[in-house]
């Protein structure tokens, strides 16, 4: 093991990990790179296999981060990994100009399991290399179709990086770039109807778009009738409703997407990261016929050479059938009540710490009585190998992602070793002043 992790650095001109942390610094990533080390976690990912990946020393990590649920189906499943070496046989990115094999088997696919109402007619699907580029023409397409300019999304969101994504996000990440729209891209409260149904009152609003659960913001769930009220909401408007289900779908949920659970038919759909089941970028948005209109109009209103590209559409189509497995939904509903009863039994042993769990499927939250409370619980789930990252909107809360081919062994093991970090943590770090809450 250690040899074939230190093959790779070595044949690229690195001794260790520290020569990998200082050409990171120097020639990609300064802050990124010095942020890790500093909150203990010098990690460099080397070889990775299933929920594992091991460091440039060979240790393992259990894998509960998934970057973003990328990894749903594991690090390099065999299935997956077997679908792309046998594309290349054949096809490579191909032609983002012509029609392809490909890209019409998935884009078919992709419309007979969108939700129902969105795939009823002509339903269209238009691709991506990623969920930001994603987002930006799901934002594209509902201005054309509406003829409006004006974006709700929810404060604290997250949809992307990307030039119109980013403005729909929080302040930390549109500012930055003097990216700050809020004439054009309001945000309002997550759960807060009033707010909504003011943000839309004046009927120039082209699309509200929300994650179903807000990732980055710690996975607050939405209260009952919410999410449902939004769509009355955008229906009484003219306003589309954009479900943005890159991290909450693929049955991370229990259904494969999670916007189904609540009854609604979006107009439009993203989907991404695990869609290209860690091995090839592809991303896509579902979108129902009556906002599909400029494909008819300018098929060439929006171009991307790597989105759709056919390795990635045949990779995507192994994991649509892998994660819309029978067994596949069954162990989702075991593992997650697996999950559920063994952070119950965590939290009555961390009584006013571990203050809580947010949770849909295997989609969760664990919120903690401290303002950087999860950070230090991934710092002591780091030392006993496991990797989970904090909600980087609200440190408060660990985003808690198992993965849905997780066997039951697996997580007992990732279950022991949680309820053993929380504790360290709570032992470590001190309760917050009323003040500082």
């Amino acid at each position: 093991m250690r040899d074939d992790v230190g093959g790779l650095a070595a044949r690229l001109g690195f001794a260790d990990t520290a020569a990998v942390l200082a050409a990171s610094e120097r020639y990609w990533n300064p802050d990124k790179t010095r942020f890790w080390s500093q909150a203990g976690v010098p990690l460099v990912v080397g070889r990775r296999e299933g929920y594992h990946l091991y460091d440039l020393a060979g240790r393992a990590f259990l894998d509960v981060h998934l970057n973003g649920g990328t990894y749903n189906l594991g690090h390099r499943n065999p299935e997956l990994v077997a679908a792309l070496i046998a594309g290349l046989d054949e096809v490579d990115i191909g032609n983002h100009h012509f029609p392809s094999v490909a890209r019409a088997a998935l884009a078919r696919e992709l419309v007979r399991l969108a939700p129902p109402g969105t795939a009823d007619g002509g339903a269209k699907v238009i691709y991506a290399s990623g969920g930001g580029e994603a987002i930006d023409i799901a934002l594209k397409t509902a201005r054309h179709a509406t003829g409006r300019t004006r974006i709700v999304s929810v404060v604290k969101a997250y949809h992307g990086h990307t030039g119109l994504a980013v403005c729909t996000g929080d302040d930390r990440f549109s500012e930055l770039f003097r990216s700050a729209r809020p004439d054009e891209f309001p945000h309002v409260p997550f759960n807060d109807l009033d707010a909504m149904a003011a943000a839309l009152a004046p009927g120039d609003v082209a699309a509200v778009i929300m994650e179903t659960i807000p990732a980055t913001y710690g996975f607050p769930l939405p209260e009952p009738g919410y999410l449902e009220t939004v769509k009355r909401l955008c229906e009484q408007h003219g306003t589309l409703y954009i479900a943005d289900e890159v991290q909450t779908g693929l049955m991370r949920t229990g259904e494969l997407w999670g916007i189904t659970k609540h009854g609604i038919a979006p107009d439009l759909l993203v989907t991404g990261k695990g869609l290209s089941g860690g091995l090839y970028p592809i991303a896509a948005v579902v979108v129902a016929d009556a906002a599909a209109g400029w494909l008819r109009e300018d098929g060439f209103g929006h171009m991307s050479t790597f989105g759709g590209a056919e390795l990635g559409c045949l990779v995507a189509l192994a994991v649509l059938e892998i994660t819309t497995r029978t067994t596949t939904r069954a162990n989702v509903a075991a593992r997650a009540g697996q999950v559920a009863a063994g952070l119950a039994d965590v939290r009555a042993a961390n009584p006013g710490w571990f203050t809580g769990v947010r949770q849909n499927g295997l989609v969760l939250g664990l919120e903690f009585d401290h303002p950087q409370g999860a950070r230090a619980v991934m710092r002591e789930l780091y030392e006993r190998g496991v990797w989970a990252i904090f909600s980087t909107l609200d440190p408060r809360v660990l985003q808690y992602k198992p993965g849905v081919l997780m066997t039951a062994e697996l997580t007992d093991d990732l279950l022991e070793r949680t309820a053993d970090a929380i504790a360290a943590a709570g032992r470590t770090v001190a309760a917050p002043s009323a003040a500082a809450r």
